[in-house]
């Protein structure tokens, strides 16, 4: 089964937090991280931006990345929400078993 650590950001710490509660009450994710706050700079609509973000990390399996997806987008508070997936190719073995086991394909 491949893992995934999913990152999303976001210019609110309360909705992180909804976020990450969200996603592990509904077994979509066996743990999130929250961290910042982080300065963040960025093109929005032609210009140089730059703001304050908590970035989410959050720990699940490749199979049901489109539920999570659409779980952070139905949450989120942006119009375009940074959603990446990364790969986890290797790790704990305890603890992948673990992040299989906390979450509800």
């Amino acid at each position: 089964m491949k893992h995934l650590q999913i990152i999303t950001t976001t210019d609110n710490a309360d909705v992180a937090r909804r976020i990450a509660k969200q996603l592990v009450e509904k077994k979509l994710a066996a743990c999130v991280q929250i961290s910042g706050p982080i300065d963040s700079f960025y093109c929005w609509q032609g210009k140089v931006e730059s703001s304050r973000e908590w970035r989410c990390s959050i720990k699940t399996v490749a199979s049901i990345y489109p539920k999570v997806e659409a779980a952070i987008q139905n949450l989120h508070n942006y119009d375009v929400p940074q959603i990446i997936a990364l790969e986890i190719v290797a790790g704990n073995l305890e603890y992948l078993n673990w992040i299989e086991e906390n979450i509800q394909p």
